[in-house]
């Protein structure tokens, strides 16, 4: 029996085109630079950079970047190895490692491929951007570590940027719902907090407890009052850890975004959040330009933001049930924003005070906002720290 010759089926075009032209090659620039900002992710990019020139030089061209952190080196630090018996304090300075320790390979090979630099030098040791040493630093497992400002200092042309953390800074015990929403210009302007103290998922084998139906039902007819054992069982402490927790945490999001804000002028969104989807600073352009205009004020104990004087709704349920099934437990929804503005917008219709909040999260947590703020409003106010 004969062996059937594949190779022009396999390759088609190399065979049958005499001349040996890479079709790839005559797709015009706007068309690569289309596929390159639907790639966006800036090691797929670093990839492509080393293909060739007319790769590298479309690449630095590309409009969307998605630059996902994803290796934490350690902290030599003094400061925050002295810190580490403060829980909350070493998650906070976790994501500064995050941000400025390193991400890993495939970020550094793009570091080493836009740097003007023949060689770039880490810690003690000088590595060389050759392609040849390159592999050679794998092979001895030494790995360059680059902060996304240094990743993205050659990008011309950066109008969307999203940075992704590996997962949410804020230690929360199991169990426990924290997700929050901030959006800045030279400070803070919102910020949306939802929370709850425990989480139900629907059982599709069960049907839904008649126990949770009737504390739901119990809830609106008491008008979605505040019980008063959550003030003496510690409740009313927890939402306020968890408050401030997460403005610290959007804050230091907020302090580490300027270099890159300023450096990028171009920009016209920016988007921080996490693998875990907890948390998720955003600006827009007019918040953009607003910081580069009036610089932030960083608190001289920390690196992050200054919070302003704050003014803050909050709304409670023992119970909320969301559109997918799901009951959240001591459910609260906090809404933030700066004493000047707040007073400053104090005309605004009720209905349009609160269209920001009920747009701070996706479904399913998006049918609890709406049950939330159905309840009765309490007023709150939190000086600048």
């Amino acid at each position: 029996m004969s062996c059937l010759d594949l190779t022009n089926k396999v390759y088609p075009e190399s065979i049958s085109s005499p001349s040996g032209i890479d079709h790839f090659d005559t797709l015009p620039d706007s068309i690569l630079l289309l596929i390159f900002n639907k790639i966006s992710d800036v090691k797929a990019l670093g990839r492509c950079v080393g293909v060739s020139r007319r790769f590298q030089s479309l690449v630095l061209q590309v409009e969307s970047i998605v630059v996902r952190v994803d290796c934490v080196i350690s902290d030599d630090d003094p400061s925050s190895i002295s810190g580490s018996a403060d829980k909350s304090r070493n998650t906070f300075s976790t994501l500064f490692r995050l941000l400025f320790g390193g991400v890993i390979r495939p970020i550094q090979s793009l570091g080493q491929l836009l740097s003007n630099k023949r060689s770039i030098s880490c810690s003690s040791s000088t590595l060389s951007a050759d392609g040849d040493d390159d592999s050679s630093d794998l092979d001895d497992g030494v790995v360059m570590h680059h902060s996304p400002t240094q990743v993205l200092k050659n990008f011309i042309d950066i109008r969307s940027l999203k940075i992704e953390l590996p997962s949410g800074e804020l230690g929360i015990e199991n169990g426990v719902l924290l997700k929050w929403r901030a959006t800045f210009g030279s400070t803070l302007d919102t910020c949306v907090i939802l929370g709850a103290s425990s989480v139900i998922h629907p059982n599709p084998d069960k049907q839904s407890s008649s126990e949770d139906d009737d504390n739901i039902n119990e809830d609106d007819h008491n008008g979605g009052s505040i019980p008063e054992s959550f003030y003496t069982n510690g409740g009313l402490k927890l939402r306020v850890v968890w408050t401030i927790s997460s403005l610290i945490a959007a804050s230091a999001r907020h302090y580490l975004l300027q270099p890159i804000i300023n450096e990028h002028k171009t920009l016209e969104k920016v988007v921080l959040s996490d693998g875990d989807d907890q948390g998720v600073v955003t600006m827009n352009k007019e918040q953009l330009e607003e910081l580069r205009v009036k610089p932030l004020c960083a608190s001289s104990a920390s690196k992050r933001t200054v919070v302003p004087a704050l003014n803050m709704r909050l709304w409670y349920s023992p119970f909320v049930k969301m559109s997918d099934g799901t009951v959240l437990k001591g459910a609260t929804l906090v809404a933030i924003r700066p004493s000047v503005q707040s007073s400053s917008s104090a005309g605004e219709a009720s209905s349009s005070d609160v269209s920001w909040v009920l747009s701070a999260f996706n479904e399913p947590y998006g049918s609890a906002t709406k049950v939330l703020v159905k309840k009765r409003t309490y007023c709150l106010e939190m000086n600048s720290f």
